[in-house]
């Protein structure tokens, strides 16, 4: 019984590694052709704007955000409104968890997104970020179009 049991326990820790290490290898690149399939060159709202307690979104009422691509990490952004374009960057880590956002600080809306967001979910069309490295109670959904 017990020789079942050890070939039934090697068998087990065996398939585990093995589907971990797929599920790794396939993550990569399949996240890669996703991100540039559903978010680069789609327009973006933002849906949820919240700092702390504080109820940010109306400030964000008739903008869309657009990431455009020089590569998979990094690319200009373009904020619309009104018919005026505000240009600025975007880059993301080579295991797409992280967004940095960089628009012109004259611009007061664009202070709150001006930072490094970690995705708490990616649920396309929403992504759904937090600050990167931080416990700030900030949360950021943007939805695309």
């Amino acid at each position: 019984m017990k020789k079942y049991l050890v070939v039934f326990l090697l068998s087990f820790f065996v398939f585990g590694i093995s589907c971990k290490k797929a599920i790794q290898n396939i993550s990569q690149s399949e996240i890669e052709k996703l991100f540039n399939k559903n978010v680069i060159g789609h327009n973006f709202t933002v849906t949820l704007a919240k700092d702390s307690t504080e109820d940010l979104t109306s400030q964000f009422t008739g903008f869309l955000f657009v990431l455009l691509k020089t590569d998979s990490y990094h690319g200009p952004l373009q904020a619309t409104k009104s018919g005026n374009t505000y240009m600025g960057t975007w880059s993301t880590n080579d295991d797409y968890s992280k967004l940095t956002i960089g628009l012109p600080d004259s611009i007061p809306e664009f202070v709150f997104l001006n930072r490094s967001w970690r995705f708490t979910k990616k649920d396309v069309p929403t992504l759904k970020l937090a600050p990167w490295g931080s416990s700030d109670p900030l949360v950021l959904y943007m939805t695309g179009q």
